[in-house]
């Protein structure tokens, strides 16, 4: 048994010799150095490199304090900057401290102004003209290649496709029946125009009148429209008007276009062949409440300078109209609408009417379309 026990005793030792080597404690970090019985190491590259602590920062409070002794730290590197003396120069001061007050003499260096200009103008350097053979060629560069009439013809169409393009629009803004206190009725309101972006020939027309009955009133006018701003045209032309008891022809001078917040405005003057001078201003308003439903309302008003007995219209505010249309769009170019619109005369043109034996005010259902081709 002593046999045994001799002879297990070293085996035992050493199997369990890696497992205590795991589990040892660390935390003196010693290390022994090594025999002359054991093999030679390789020499550390960075050893007797000295790295004191930099005096100016400050031990972190959080660093672990590893004790690692016979090591050392390479000297530090000069600094390129060290003896520059800044403790008179105040932070971020360069707009207010000029350059020769920190020690750059900068005295004979033109300072360009910080102007937010071309090279034209003055405090830029001065931009030269271009050379005299930039000048000496063709007008047309490509006509040394190409055939002359062909490039004059593609750059006429060039014209053509930037700007010169002739168009029209055909735009039925209200077609809808009436329905109210009196006789139900219909009303149309369209216009339209052919041209370019500038100069154009535009077109109106509107009326009403009752169901299975006659027509109680038309016009149509011709205008010449130039536009002198991006949202707004003036307009001057013909006017020709039907009533059941007379007809007139007027001169029509007016502003149509699309005033600061999307207001769709018409004013317009006119003036007849019988001396009789009058007005009519017209807005609306779209209000998208959804890709499709569209809210519109729409005001009228008309005036005249003088009483017109035949007419049946007096001097100052004669009629006016407010109404409300709910649209629904299918197609941009086709809307079916609902709504309400109130209508009223005032001052002698009431008394005109009631003379008549017609309502001077009225409120009605209106049912129609919209579009536009």
């Amino acid at each position: 048994m002593r046999f045994f026990a001799a002879t297990l005793t070293p085996l035992v030792l050493a199997v369990a010799s890696p497992a205590l080597a795991q589990t040892s404690d660390h935390s003196a970090h010693q290390r022994t150095p090594p025999t002359t019985s054991q093999p030679a190491q390789t020499a550390d590259p960075h050893a007797g490199h000295t790295m004191p602590a930099p005096q100016a920062t400050q031990p972190d409070p959080q660093a672990p304090a590893h004790d690692m002794p016979g090591m050392t730290t390479p000297p530090a590197t000069p600094d390129p900057h060290a003896g520059h003396d800044m403790s008179t120069m105040p932070e971020m001061a360069w707009p207010q401290t000029p350059p020769s007050e920190a020690g750059h003499d900068m005295s004979g260096m033109t300072m360009m102004p910080n102007v937010e200009t071309s090279a034209d103008n003055a405090g830029r350097p001065p931009e030269p003209p271009p050379p005299a053979a930039a000048g000496a060629g063709p007008a047309h560069a490509a006509d040394l290649y190409f055939d002359a009439q062909q490039m004059a013809a593609a750059r006429e169409q060039l014209l053509v496709e930037n700007g010169n393009i002739r168009t029209n629009v055909v735009i039925l803004d209200r077609l809808e029946a009436t329905f109210g206190d009196g006789a139900d009725g219909y009303v149309w309101d369209a216009q339209g125009w052919y041209g370019g972006d500038i100069n154009r020939f535009w077109w109106k027309s509107e009326g009403e009148g009752a169901i299975n009955g006659e027509l109680e009133s038309g016009e149509i006018e011709a205008l010449y429209s130039r536009a002198f701003t991006p949202y707004f045209d003036f307009q001057a032309g013909v006017r020709q008007r039907y009533t059941p008891d007379a007809d007139r022809t007027d001169l029509v001078v007016g502003v149509q276009g699309l005033a600061p917040y999307w207001f769709e405005v018409d004013v317009a003057a006119f003036l007849s062949n019988e001396g009789e001078f009058s007005a009519r201003a017209e807005a609306e308003y779209d209000l998208r409440l959804t890709q499709r439903l569209i809210l519109q309302p729409r005001a009228e008003v008309d005036f005249s300078a003088e009483d017109v007995p035949e007419l049946a219209t007096g001097s100052g505010l004669t009629n006016a109209e407010l109404g409300v249309r709910l649209r629904y769009e299918i197609r941009r170019e086709f809307a079916p609408y609902v709504g309400i619109e109130w209508s009223s005369s005032f001052g002698d043109t009431r008394d005109y009417v009631e003379a008549r034996g017609e309502d001077a005010e009225d409120t009605r259902l209106v049912l129609g379309i919209r579009a536009w081709f």
